[in-house]
């Protein structure tokens, strides 16, 4: 048994999807409505991160963005702002130059997003730039590929170092939950990714499907509570793609709730992958239809 495998031997990983999925049926079933709340809604207001990852960008569609996030402290002082906004490496810089608003974190998918296929020094490389440029939050994908094949050390080792270049930056490790096949597989990524250096993991990129789902975030926010109890480090979970509606939001934070507890409902450790979500959130809080992003 290797060290990775012995890692592993720690956890339940022997899961059963079915058990799983009716596990989440009926925590959404009977926890959802009491969390239905105005409260609620302004949270996930401030743990939104707020995203742009198109073929089309630019400098300009991206400078736009930010002014969003800077318009809105003044628009809406009484709410939460977002809690990240989510570039490209390329516009780390555009991002870190432009926006006003204390508070709020660069992030950038990088190491070859969205499909990790890439030599690790161009995955090195682009971090560190994204780094140099202004991202105070990283995203990488895992290897998704490597994993399905065990090789787990490779997997391991990519994020470790990816990790050394981000420093004090806080890094999400995506797990491309939507390839794994299986509770199982979720689980296992889960714990390897954060064994390997990752302070979030992430459903997915948006860019496969399914992208996030209930189920996977039961079994990752289980894995995060195993983590902890046997650890003490706390990591932080985000679902990303898919997030189309104010009840899925909620379904994501009543998850959170359930299995992790207070201590993970801040916008610190709770974060929502998301752009379409922050004008159908708006638009709740303010009791009308709002197109403000």
């Amino acid at each position: 048994m290797n060290k990775y495998e012995e890692v592993l031997s720690q956890y339940n990983t022997q899961l059963n999807d079915e058990k799983i999925k009716a596990e989440v049926a009926k925590i959404i079933e009977k926890r959802v409505p009491e969390n239905d709340t105005l409260a609620v809604k302004k949270f996930l207001m401030g743990s939104v991160e707020l995203t742009t990852l198109k073929t089309t960008d630019s400098e300009e569609s991206v400078l736009a963005f930010t002014e969003k996030v800077n318009q809105f402290e003044d628009a809406y002082p009484d709410l939460p702002h977002v809690a990240t906004i989510c570039v490209y490496p390329c516009y780390a810089g555009i991002v870190s130059q432009s926006l006003e608003v204390e508070g709020v974190e660069i992030a950038c998918v990088s190491g070859s997003f969205p499909s990790s296929q890439a030599l690790l020094e161009v995955k090195v490389a682009e971090t560190a730039l994204a780094v140099k440029d202004g991202a105070t939050e990283i995203d990488i994908v895992m290897s998704v590929g490597k994993f399905l094949s065990t090789d787990y050390e490779t997997v391991c080792d990519e994020i470790s170092e990816l990790k050394a270049v981000c420093g004090d930056k806080k890094m999400k490790v995506i797990l491309e939950t939507g390839l794994l096949g299986s509770a199982e597989n979720i689980k296992k990524a889960s714990i390897l990714a954060m064994y390997a250096g990752a302070d979030y993991i992430k459903t997915s990129t948006g860019k496969e499907k399914p992208a996030a789902t209930p189920e996977a975030a039961y079994v990752m926010c289980q894995a995060i509570k195993e983590y902890y109890d046997k650890t003490g480090i706390q990591i932080g979970f985000k679902p990303a793609g898919g997030l189309n509606t104010v009840h899925d939001a909620l379904v994501y934070y009543t998850i959170v709730k359930e299995v992790l507890g207070e201590k993970w409902l801040t916008n610190q450790w709770l974060r929502l992958g998301t752009s379409r979500l922050a004008n159908l959130l708006l638009s709740e809080v303010v009791g009308e239809e709002t197109k403000f992003f």
